[in-house]
């Protein structure tokens, strides 16, 4: 397995309408594509962020996974009505971790 840590870096003021698509649309887009979230968290000290680690079998899993979620027209089209008033994500960190046995 490998886990991929995301980091979404938002603008002002974005963190509901993020929860929004999430809840209306990505996470069942995400399950459509094979990809899985293990868990996620908003930021403690009031950043507009959001993080959440998700699972694939491996790198190349991955890549076919999010190839198919963005290039998905549900997805696209999701996005394009979440982001009427605005854009909401301002950048996306990956950070890629394998398991250790401590």
């Amino acid at each position: 397995m490998i886990y991929e840590l995301r980091l979404y870096y938002l603008y002002p003021d974005q963190l509901p309408a993020l929860h929004k698509r999430f809840a209306n649309h990505t996470l069942k887009l995400f399950e459509k594509h094979g990809i899985k979230i293990v868990d996620s968290w908003d930021d403690a000290e009031g950043k507009e962020a959001l993080y959440y680690i998700v699972e694939f079998a491996d790198r190349q899993a991955r890549d076919r996974a999010w190839t198919a979620f963005q290039d998905d027209p549900e997805w696209q089209e999701a996005k394009r009505h979440s982001e009427l008033d605005g854009p909401i994500v301002e950048r996306v960190e990956s950070i890629f971790m394998n398991r250790t046995p401590l």
